[in-house]
């Protein structure tokens, strides 16, 4: 069974075997505006017990929730009670210790359990509630593979699978097994630019460097990049991809010593699937006006003022206007709900009301 499902996921990134002959259907769509653009104001959550530098990602799971800051001195994690967001514990110490983290990109609830990985050790780490839930325990720790570049974000496709961006420029995506094998690199970028694919693999795929969500009820996988305005949608169940382009395009970028220099906007902070639709925080920003205002001493929020919407077939439904430049969103459907991070205040967590229809 699990081979079967790792051969389906293989065919959906346009590769044919024998096990799963259905073909993928790619589709281009693009979008210029929201049918609606609703104003949000925030309730800002007051928290006395942490003091966070860069509240980068914040993931809900039943009663619990938590938050990872990104340039932690010495706690990446957060744990809290929710939704009254009392303060439970802190966890993954920074450090080059065994069972310390050098440097978190995110983290990924699995039932009771939680997964960090930290980029710097190329490691997956898999937390667990002690037996009082106020504290977290490391059960398991996970070395990715040597073949992969460094990995800068993760979903897990099932117990037995992990999908990593592929930053190599080769391919899209890398499926990886619950031991950290290397099993198959899949998919392309979607680019029109036929130079870079030729001549400049490694600067494209830096330039296309996504943020990707996956949410196992409805098969959806989806990636929004930090450049430009691109969403991919792929959908594991019926074979689908689409690339859904907005108004400033796939990523800009130049190639100076390999590297990929961005010229464009900034693009994408973060991406929820849903059971029903795609939560995206937008920021738009060009790189020469935020170079511009450097230049005259001004720093400008870091974050996106803007939430897109967008049903899982690409479909524009609504944009919603902050009062707070956000990073890292978790979408409580059930409650009409958006917990947001605002790494420009002191006070860094906040609650949006939404209309999810």
């Amino acid at each position: 069974m699990c081979l079967f499902i790792i051969a389906c996921l293989i065919s959906l990134f346009s590769f044919s075997l024998s096990s799963c002959r259905q073909e993928v259907q790619k589709t281009n769509v693009a979008y210029v505006d929201f049918p609606r653009t609703i104003e949000l104001k925030a309730r800002v959550i007051p928290q006395d017990s942490i003091l966070f530098r860069y509240p980068f990602r914040v993931h809900v799971q039943g009663d619990k929730v938590v938050v990872m800051d990104l340039h932690a001195t010495e706690y990446f994690f957060h744990a809290f009670r929710y939704p009254d967001f009392q303060y439970l514990t802190s966890f993954g110490k920074r450090g080059d210790a065994p069972e310390e983290i050098l440097s978190a990109e995110n983290f990924r609830w699995n039932g009771q359990f939680l997964w960090t990985l930290d980029s710097n050790k190329s490691e997956l780490t898999r937390f667990g509630f002690a037996s009082s839930s106020d504290s977290l325990l490391s059960l398991e720790v996970v070395s990715l593979d040597e073949e992969l570049l460094r990995a800068l974000d993760f979903v897990q496709y099932d117990d037995s699978t992990f999908i990593i961006p592929d930053y190599s420029g080769d391919s899209r995506f890398c499926l990886v097994s619950r031991q950290g094998k290397l099993l198959r690199k899949v998919g392309n970028i979607p680019t029109t630019n036929e130079d870079a694919l030729e001549s400049a693999r490694p600067a494209l795929a830096q330039a296309w460097r996504s943020f990707i969500d996956y949410n196992p009820h409805n098969g959806i996988l989806v990636a929004a990049t930090q450049l430009g305005e691109v969403l991919e949608i792929y959908n594991l169940k019926d074979s689908t991809h689409i690339a859904c382009i907005g108004p400033n395009g796939e990523p800009e970028f130049q190639i100076s010593q390999g590297y990929g220099i961005p010229t464009g906007i900034m693009g994408f902070s973060d991406v929820q699937v849903t059971d029903t639709a795609i939560y995206v925080v937008f920021q738009g920003r060009a790189f020469k006006d935020i170079a511009q205002k450097a230049r005259q001493g001004i720093n400008l929020p870091d974050g996106g003022k803007y939430i897109y919407v967008f049903s899982l077939e690409a479909k524009p439904l609504r944009k919603y206007v902050l009062d707070h430049y956000v990073h890292g969103i978790s979408v409580d459907e059930q409650k009409s709900i958006i917990i947001a991070t605002d790494v420009n205040k002191d006070e860094p967590i906040l609650e949006y009301s939404i209309n999810c229809m």
